[in-house]
């Protein structure tokens, strides 16, 4: 009898989960209002940003411009507000398209093994032997005129090999789990099970990765702006915000600092989130 309690299962999963947290809801408010201003920036009753007021160069915060003026005469506040446009597009539809190709690939190669995974994990593992913003900037400088648009795609098609890997890993874990194997059973289809049994448990993850992918992609589109390849001026971005200010930092801190607290705040909330998120529907195992 003691050698069937000895044997008996050491853990078990935990389904007890912490609430989010204030600070969790206070970062989902902060990227909702940057989002919500990126979108309505047209209707907001914000000046021109690209309008030039040569009376009032590089002029400090006041209750007219907010965050002051750039070296143009430009209100810093309303290109920031027209900026989060550039900055987000590009991380959130850069993710659409890795996770709209990257992610189905690596369900498909995790769920059906063999040597569609093989060679298809192979050819991703081989992309990701590359540098990335190596190929981004190399593809970005010869594709030319550049356009939002074309930055989109390029750091779309980059990040396929990741969100693949991440993706076909997560699928892996649960792929092999009772209740998959009882749907197989059952007789349900694989298109079924995919939709059904994996993509509901792999979702958590995905979401995660997907908060922390596009904080990653704003950070490269601003590397980017320095280097002259984001969207050509006078189209603000926060990338190219913080590029035109190294020619008047002595004269405008206002114009580095406030376009770097903006992206600073704002991927430090989706770090945050894409954190929490992960922690908070992470099954973990405890002993008894």
């Amino acid at each position: 009898m003691s050698d069937l309690q000895d044997e008996a299962p050491l853990v078990e999963k935990s389904e007890k989960r912490e609430p989010m947290g204030v600070l969790f809801w206070v970062c989902v408010g902060w990227i909702v209002l940057n989002v919500f201003g990126a979108i309505f920036a047209n209707v907001l009753p914000l000046q021109n940003p690209l309008y030039q007021n040569y009376a009032l160069v590089n002029a400090g915060p006041s209750l007219h411009h907010l965050l002051g003026t750039d070296d143009l005469g430009r209100d810093i506040f309303t290109r920031i507000v027209y900026g989060s446009r550039v900055s987000i597009s590009v991380g959130v539809g850069a993710m659409i398209i890795g996770f709209g190709i990257g992610a189905p690939l690596g369900m498909l190669a995790a769920y059906r093994r063999g040597r569609f995974d093989a060679i298809l994990t192979t050819v991703m593992y081989v992309l990701l032997a590359f540098p990335a913003i190596i190929a981004t900037i190399a593809v970005l400088s010869f594709w030319t005129p550049r356009s939002l648009y074309k930055i989109i795609v390029v750091i779309g098609i980059a990040s396929i090999p990741l969100v693949y890997r991440v993706i076909r890993t997560a699928t892996m874990a649960v792929a092999t789990k009772d209740y998959v194997t009882a749907a197989k059973v059952q007789g349900a289809t694989d298109r079924r099970i995919l939709v059904k049994e994996l993509l509901p448990n792999i979702a958590p993850i995905g979401i995660s990765f997907l908060l922390i992918g596009v904080a990653t992609v704003i950070i490269l589109e601003g590397a980017l702006a320095f280097l002259g390849l984001s969207v050509n001026p006078p189209t603000p971005s926060w990338g190219n915000m913080i590029n035109e200010s190294r020619t008047v930092l002595a004269q405008n801190p206002w114009l580095a600092l406030f376009p770097s607290l903006a992206i600073c705040l704002f991927l430090l909330g989706l770090n945050f989130m894409g954190d929490r998120l992960r922690s908070h529907y992470d099954v973990t195992e405890v002993k008894l």
